[in-house]
């Protein structure tokens, strides 16, 4: 039996208005350390969304 690992990223939008997307991929607990980041420096939408190997997040405008 073989476990398949989830990655996730991350999609937000930054003080001045323009979204964003993490370039890296995180594991669950990662991804939530980064959200709490990106929120306490004003960042707001702030989401966490699974990512297949070898894919980016797209920021949506």
């Amino acid at each position: 039996m073989t476990s398949v690992m989830q990655h996730y990223g991350l999609l937000w939008t930054d003080p001045d208005g323009a979204p964003q997307a993490s370039a890296g991929r995180y594991d669950k607990r990662s991804a939530k350390r980064r959200r709490t980041e990106l929120k306490a420096v004003g960042c707001t939408r702030v989401e966490i969304v699974p990512v297949r190997p070898g894919d980016v997040p797209e920021p949506v405008s």
